[in-house]
């Protein structure tokens, strides 16, 4: 069988930011389960704003066109600010536009795993269902398991390691559930099998 590239997706400008944390967790929980993993988080997001009409892209633009074409599966790890996902996160989401005309576009098909971080609880409800909303509008599988991650709780400890014991399960339910489709899709040929 193919080993599936699972894309992680996350953080902030901010490196060691929550949402980077959580999403370094999330892709340790898939790797665990077999995949290989790609992860661009915080500076390799830092690219110009989408702009369809231009078809120049920077090389870190390029790098993120390259994987989502690639990938069978993404881990999208967004902070939640004013109540919706971060402008950066959006951004690096827009660029799936370029693969509109491919043989497989956007996300089609590929399993997503959604997670929002926020200090609170309100803002996660409400950016999880923003991200849930924009995976659908690419035409891929939220998983069944969305996690919203509150920061105001203690979650990992200094080497890194999830201590919540709540977002510890959570982490290992969306994993599995990523890479059952992942696996399925690879299995049945519609991976990229790079």
């Amino acid at each position: 069988m193919t080993q599936p590239l699972i894309l992680g997706l996350g953080g902030t400008t901010r490196a060691g930011s929550s949402s980077e944390r959580v999403l370094r967790a999330a892709l340790r929980e898939v790797e665990a389960l077999g995949a290989r993993t790609e992860m661009l988080a915080g500076p390799d997001l830092v690219i110009p704003l989408y702009a369809p009409e231009l078809p120049e892209r920077s090389p870190e633009a390029e790098r993120l066109i390259d994987l989502l074409r690639r990938c069978d599966g993404v881990v999208i790890a967004s902070p939640g600010y004013h109540g919706s996902i971060s402008g950066m996160i959006k951004n690096a989401l827009d660029y799936a536009e370029d693969t509109a005309r491919d043989a497989r576009p956007y996300l089609d098909g590929r399993p997503v795993g959604c997670i929002a971080c926020a200090y609170g609880w309100q803002a996660t409800g409400s950016t999880l269902i923003a991200l849930r909303t924009i995976v659908h509008a690419l035409r891929g599988w939220p998983t069944p398991l969305g996690i919203a991650a509150n920061t105001t709780l203690p979650l990992f400890d200094e080497a890194g390691d999830c201590i919540e014991p709540g977002l510890k399960a959570s982490l290992a339910i969306m994993a599995t559930q990523v890479m059952r489709l992942a696996a399925a899709n690879c299995l049945a040929g519609m991976g990229d099998g790079q």
